[in-house]
């Protein structure tokens, strides 16, 4: 069912809290299910992510992606934490299964939702990097309505 890795992040999840005065808050949602992501990034005048920090209320796999997201943001520029998909968080884990593949987009989300904090705090413009949904299925209603 779940990799070694998403049960090792699960049970001794890495980056756990909240950073004081961050440089970005993200928090992301996911309706259909009662995923609450919140990412917290402390970075530095360089750009570069000197520490991540997250809190998670979910199911499993939601503390796992989080965990892993934090791990993989770590000590890499804005412009490399824009780089990490729901694709590699999920590889990082070994893989998700295909119900729990929603919480790796919840990672990437909440990841770009700091980053735009961040932008918006310092008056700053991060190539590539558009404005977050507070829900993940934001707009899928009027899609799923045109049918």
């Amino acid at each position: 069912m779940y990799s070694e890795k998403v049960m090792d992040h699960f049970e001794h999840p890495r980056n756990v809290g909240e950073i004081e005065n961050a440089s970005g808050v993200g928090t992301v949602g996911n309706a259909k299910c009662g995923d609450i992501m919140r990412i917290f990034l402390d970075i530095d005048d360089d750009g570069i992510i000197r520490d991540v920090k997250f809190k998670t209320f979910g199911c499993g796999a939601a503390v796992a992606t989080s965990s892993m997201a934090t791990e993989l943001v770590k000590g890499k520029t804005v412009q490399e934490a824009m780089q990490v998909t729901n694709k590699a968080v999920m590889e990082a884990l070994d893989g998700l299964p295909p119900v729990k593949v929603h919480c790796s987009l919840l990672a990437e989300e909440a990841i770009h939702a700091a980053l735009w904090d961040y932008a918006q705090k310092k008056g700053i413009v991060i190539e590539g990097l558009e404005k977050p949904k507070s829900d993940i299925h934001e707009g899928e209603e009027a899609e799923e309505e045109e049918y």
